[in-house]
């Protein structure tokens, strides 16, 4: 199994893409409640989140990492912490991030 179809089916099923021609054609975008439930389904799975995205009415919002928070990309403290911070900030958000299915997962 490749990275692209892990995701799929183990943590973007059952939610709605909301990639309007934002940016990459294959990349996710969620809404803030879809965003939180990926965000479980990647701490349950253990994959590690580089960085979130967001985009407010088509145009980017703001970025946060890993490197910026000094964590791993595997900590789920440091997306989870980044994600309240950017829900905090402004309503209305889109969401996406990049992210890491280790080689163990994929051979499942």
């Amino acid at each position: 199994m490749d990275h692209a179809t892990f995701l799929n089916k183990n943590v973007f099923n059952d939610l709605s893409n909301h990639n309007t021609g934002l940016d990459d054609a294959t990349a996710h975008y969620f809404t803030e409640t879809d965003f939180a439930t990926v965000l479980e389904r990647v701490a349950h799975y253990g994959i590690g989140v580089y960085h979130i995205e967001t985009f407010l009415d088509g145009k980017p919002f703001e970025t946060m990492t890993h490197e910026a928070s000094n964590k791993k990309i595997t900590d789920s403290k440091w997306y989870k912490r980044a994600y309240l911070t950017l829900k905090s900030k402004q309503a209305g958000l889109v969401y996406t991030a990049t992210y890491k299915v280790s080689n163990k997962l994929l051979a499942r």
